[in-house]
C-alpha cells in the first residue's frame, strides 16, 4: 500500500501553457531529430521515432526552447541544440546519438553554448561514476546524495536552460539565471521522483512504487529514514538494500518507516526548497506568457506527488 503524499495547491499545475508556447520550434525539433537518425541499422530510427512519439514530456529540450525564446533569440540554432540536448538524454540507450548530439553542437558554431553542452556531458559522466559509488551504501548522506543528482540529473536541465541566453547574447546574469533556474529545477524534479517511488500512484509513474527498492538504490527518502532510524531500523535497511535481501514484504515495512519518520514528506520539503529557488531565479526576467509558463512548470513537477 503506497503512502499518498499530500500536496496542496490551488488548482492542478501544468506544463500545457509552456508547451503551446514552443509547439512550433518543438516540430522542428522533431524534424531535426528524423533527419539525424535516418540509418541502414534498423534499431536507429526506432530509437528516434521512439523519442518524438513516447508520450513522455521531454522537459529538456522544451526547456532549451522556452529559454530561448525567453531571451528574445531569434535564430535557429536552438533547434539543434535541443535536439542535441534529447540526444543526450537519450544517449544511454544507444551512444550513436551523442555523436549527433554533438555534431549538431558544432553546427550551430556557438563556441560557448559548445562548451556548455560538453562541460555537461563530462559532468554528468562523473555523476554516473559517483553514483556507482554510493550504489547500495546506506552511508550515504544527504550532501553526497544531493552532489549525485546535481550532477547526473540537474547539470543536463542547467545546460539546456543556459544555452538559450548563450544564442542571444545576453548578459552574464540573465545566462547565470536561466542556468540557476534549470539546475534547481532539475534537483526539484528528481526529487519529487525519488519520493514518488515509496509514495506516489503507477500509472503515473510509468513504473512500479518500489523500483527503487527493489534496485537496491540509494535515494533521499531512504537516507533520511536511515539516519533517523533505530540501530535495529538501519540493519534492515542494510540487509534490504545493502545485501539485497528484500520480499514485497520488506518494501511494506520501508514504506512504513519512511512514515514513521517522515522520510517522504520532508523529501517533498526539499524539492519546494529547490523549486523556490528556481522560481526566484526568474525574477530577473520582465513578466511575459513564457516566464508564466516556467514557473508554472515548478509547479507541475512539484504537484506529480499526488
Amino acid at each position: 500500500m503506497a503512502v499518498v503524499i499530500p500536496f496542496e495547491s490551488p488548482g492542478e499545475p501544468s506544463i500545457d501553457r509552456l508547451v503551446g508556447l514552443i509547439a512550433a520550434d518543438m516540430q522542428r525539433v522533431n524534424g531535426a531529430i528524423l533527419s539525424r537518425t535516418g540509418s541502414e541499422v534498423a534499431m536507429i530510427p526506432e530509437v528516434a521515432n521512439h523519442l518524438i512519439n513516447s508520450g513522455g514530456k521531454r522537459l529538456r529540450p522544451i526547456l532549451t526552447l522556452a529559454q530561448a525564446q525567453l531571451t528574445g533569440y531569434g535564430g535557429d540554432g536552438h533547434i539543434k541544440l535541443a535536439a542535441a540536448v534529447e540526444f543526450m538524454h537519450t544517449a544511454t540507450l544507444l551512444h550513436f546519438l551523442l555523436g549527433q548530439a554533438f555534431k549538431m553542437m558544432v553546427e550551430v558554431g556557438n563556441l560557448k553554448a559548445l562548451e556548455i553542452l560538453s562541460s555537461a556531458a563530462a559532468v554528468i559522466a562523473e555523476g554516473e561514476v559517483m553514483q556507482l559509488a554510493a550504489a547500495k551504501n546506506t552511508a550515504t548522506t544527504e550532501d553526497e546524495y544531493i552532489a549525485v543528482i546535481r550532477a547526473k540529473t540537474a547539470e543536463l536541465f542547467a545546460a539546456a536552460c543556459e544555452v538559450g541566453p548563450v544564442l542571444s547574447a545576453r548578459p552574464r546574469a540573465e545566462q547565470a539565471a536561466c542556468r540557476s533556474f534549470g539546475m534547481n529545477l532539475g534537483i526539484t524534479f528528481q526529487l519529487v521522483d525519488d519520493a514518488l517511488d515509496y509514495g506516489g500512484a503507477a500509472q503515473k509513474l510509468g513504473k512500479n512504487v518500489g523500483d527503487d527498492f527493489r534496485e537496491g538504490k540509494i535515494t533521499l527518502p531512504v537516507v533520511l529514514a536511515f539516519r533517523r532510524g533505530s540501530d535495529t531500523e538501519r540493519e534492515f535497511w542494510r540487509r534490504t538494500l545493502e545485501r539485497g535481501e528484500a520480499s514485497d514484504a520488506d518494501l511494506e515495512h520501508a514504506i512504513g518507516l519512511m512514515a514513521k519518520h517522515r522520510a517522504l514528506e520532508d523529501t517533498i520539503g526539499r524539492a519546494y526548497h529547490y523549486g523556490a529557488i528556481a522560481r526566484d531565479a526568474l525574477a530577473l526576467f520582465p513578466d511575459s506568457e513564457m516566464k508564466t509558463a516556467l514557473a508554472e512548470t515548478v509547479e507541475f513537477c512539484i504537484a506529480r506527488t499526488h
